[in-house]
């Protein structure tokens, strides 16, 4: 059974927020163990979960540890014939602090180092001298020996403790994350054109392969460094993520160059044009919501200037498919941080011309937030689950 990085992201919080109110509980909740290809962004989620929290965050990389920067330096004290231990000074100390702390490549350590690190993961201290504080939370990852990786057998002693997820590659939650990093839309529309090419580790994995971390490079690259010649450009791509999705992505890139002015049609200084091609309708929806909000203050969107550009958006998305629609008012409503996705949902829903879109692509519009909200669960303190929710409010309104 795998898990996709929301459900690892609302079992994460969870826990957090298990310690937050019940610091008793530190001692019984397992520790997650997250398991997974390089590249399916294992690290990235745990990170995500203690920034939205707003706790502390601790990433140990054990493979690059030695035993005693775990277990301390140890200090003889001659005068009472003992060793001390002096630990060191990136265990947090204060009582009161809350966090994550990170055991990440953890499979890729050998065993003297795993287990070094036993005692902290199962009892939560270092010998008489350290004990974590109750509001840490444990976490693991790791890569497994089926990935083609550096991975090392866990003891049943260790695995035993840990609460094991397998997570698989998702598309949609990359996508939505990759809006609201505000990637370059190329690579989002190439992928929801070719959903193969997001992941694929069967050929050869020495060098450049597809990845959700090795396309968000990809993405940074055409975004810092649209000056270089195309054939640099060609070559950044191929190192990235191999030749063969590399040529198949740049030859996406060609035809997405010919789109028609999406920020004149914006503007309302072009007529509306929608490409005939579905390569093309891909781009054009990913730039449609991607320029949507670029010189547009989405903090004040009560504006003239907002409301009639958010018109030209429907305007716009009423003369796509359904399909291609609800693909455009998605990605429209991702912003960079949950503050920003709930003010440019609620411009957008709360526009006039909302209420003719929805009663267009509504059915489809709705159809694709019921399955997002199946996808990450009941939790109604979750910001997906608000957010679906508004727009639900918003289409049944």
């Amino acid at each position: 059974m795998y898990a996709t990085p929301d459900n690892a992201q609302t079992l994460l919080t969870h826990q957090l927020r298990q310690l937050h109110e019940h610091p008793e509980l530190a001692a019984e909740l397992p520790p997650v163990m997250l398991w997974g290809a390089p590249g399916v962004g294992k690290s990235a989620i745990v990170r995500e979960v203690a920034e939205g929290e707003g706790v502390g965050f601790i990433d140990i990389r054990l493979a690059q540890r030695e035993p005693v920067d775990l277990r301390g330096l140890p200090v003889p004290d001659r005068e009472r014939g003992v060793v001390d231990w002096l630990l060191a000074g990136e265990w947090p100390r204060d009582p009161k602090s809350r966090g994550i702390l990170l055991f990440d490549e953890l499979t890729a350590a050998d065993r003297s180092l795993q287990v070094a690190a036993y005692e902290l993961i199962l009892d939560r201290r270092l010998g008489d001298l350290y004990r974590l504080p109750p509001g840490w939370l444990v976490v693991a990852a790791g890569n497994r020996q089926t990935d083609r990786a550096v991975a090392q057998t866990f003891s049943s002693a260790l695995a035993n403790r840990f609460c094991h997820l397998n997570l698989a590659p998702d598309l949609d939650v990359w996508v939505r994350w990759a809006r609201g990093q505000g990637l370059h839309p190329d690579v989002i529309a190439f992928l929801r054109f070719r959903p193969e090419c997001f992941f694929d580790m069967e050929g050869a994995v020495e060098q450049g392969w597809p990845s959700p971390r090795s396309w968000a490079r990809v993405a940074q690259s055409l975004t810092y460094g649209s000056q270089l010649p195309d054939e640099v450009q060609a070559l950044t791509v191929h190192g990235l993520v191999g030749e063969g999705a590399g040529t198949e992505f740049l030859a996406f890139r060609q035809w997405a160059q010919k789109l028609p002015d999406i920020p004149a049609m914006l503007a309302g200084q072009a007529p509306i044009v929608i490409p005939e091609r579905a390569d093309q309708r891909y781009a054009f929806c990913a730039g449609l919501a991607h320029t949507l909000w670029q010189g547009v203050d989405d903090v004040v969107t009560d504006s003239a200037a907002t409301q009639k550009r958010l018109g030209r958006f429907f305007a716009i998305s009423r003369e796509l498919t359904a399909d291609f629609a609800t693909l455009c008012l998605l990605d429209a409503l991702q912003g960079p941080d949950e503050a920003a996705t709930q003010r440019r949902t609620l411009a957008l829903l709360s526009h006039p011309d909302f209420t003719a879109w929805s009663e267009q692509h509504g059915e489809v519009f709705y159809q694709h937030f019921s399955a997002r909200m199946g996808a990450v669960g009941e939790d109604a303190t979750s910001p997906e689950h608000q957010e679906a929710q508004a727009q639900e409010d918003g289409l049944n309104g």
